[in-house]
């Protein structure tokens, strides 16, 4: 009787289970779930089994994925920058090549405040505010990540510095300048639809009761006026 030919073995990575897709989406939804409810309420102020609760699991679920909650917010914190990094390629990739320093830094900018305040925006935030709960080697972690995405900002910033539109040196500007618009994070309101009607209706004469919210490309130009020197 012929052998059986044993069956050619797939080239490239090995599929993935049905359970092992089934584990990465728990992982994912327990990563997601973290991020609001450390954004809303701090990360001391949350418990692994209110996290396990928002997605449906049971209260030891998280333990099953991460060793503990310091670790899964790390992975909140990873998550966050790896989203970030991946917006920011995109929105690199779109401009024309040609494009002026000064409109690369736009769109940097405008890219950056979609990040910390846009929809699905609680991861960032929580790196910001929980940045202390971390111990030193994820802080080192986070810490490595972070500067290779503000690395890009660079080219942009010296090519700015060099026809003079940029005064300060450009490490220190970048910092401050990222120092900035993260701070957004902590007192930035949105325009509500009702206000933004309002406003469109309102006559020239009539006097607002109150300043006018503004918007993410107010926001953008704001900070560009307020880093830039305008072009000679």
């Amino acid at each position: 009787m012929a052998e059986l030919a044993e069956p050619k073995r797939a080239r490239g990575r090995p599929r993935k289970t049905e359970g092992e897709r089934d584990d990465g989406n728990r992982r994912q939804a327990l990563i997601s779930a973290a991020a609001q409810l450390f954004h809303r309420k701090g990360y001391d102020a949350t418990s692994t089994r209110e996290i396990a609760a928002l997605v449906g699991m049971q209260p030891g679920s998280p333990f099953y994925h991460f060793g503990n909650k310091q670790d899964l917010l790390l992975a909140v914190m990873v998550e966050g920058m790896k989203q970030a990094s991946q917006r920011q390629e995109t929105a690199r990739a779109g401009l024309p090549d040609d494009l002026p320093p000064r409109e690369q830094l736009r769109a940097l900018i405008r890219n950056q405040f979609d990040v910390l305040l846009g929809p699905d925006s609680d991861f960032i935030p929580v790196m910001l505010y929980e940045w202390r709960s971390l111990n030193a080697e994820q802080r080192q972690t986070i810490t490595q990540i972070k500067d290779d995405y503000e690395a890009a900002w660079s080219p942009v910033l010296q090519a700015l510095h060099a026809s003079g539109q940029l005064q300060a040196p450009v490490q220190l500007a970048r910092l401050m300048i990222f120092g900035a618009l993260n701070w957004a994070v902590q007192w930035y309101q949105p325009p509500t639809p009702t206000a933004a009607n309002r406003a469109a209706k309102a006559s020239p004469q009539t006097t607002p009761k109150s300043p006018p919210r503004a918007s993410l490309d107010d926001l953008t130009d704001a900070a560009l006026a307020l880093f830039l020197r305008d072009p000679t």
